[in-house]
């Protein structure tokens, strides 16, 4: 997907290496430096990260936007922090 056609967003970190619980931590580092109605996107992979992400996210108080798949096997996820 070129960058152009990518959703709006503030911030972008890819954790498509990572395990939980580390997708998350670095998920909630990144909105930690965001303040209240930007939006991060987060390119992630595996069944956990795209369960677990999210919900974490929505538990924090976060708004999940989109979750977008990706030809390469990645999911695009939209959180605009809450």
């Amino acid at each position: 997907m070129p960058l152009s056609a990518l959703p709006k967003h503030d911030k972008a970190i890819d954790i498509s290496a990572e395990t939980c619980p580390m997708t998350y931590v670095r998920t909630r580092l990144a909105l930690d430096t965001m303040v209240p109605g930007q939006v991060l996107l987060v390119r992630l992979k595996g069944e956990d990260p795209l369960k677990n992400v999210p919900r974490a996210a929505a538990d924090q108080g976060h708004d999940p936007l989109d979750l977008l798949e990706q030809e390469d096997g990645t999911w695009l996820l939209v959180i605009q922090k809450g």
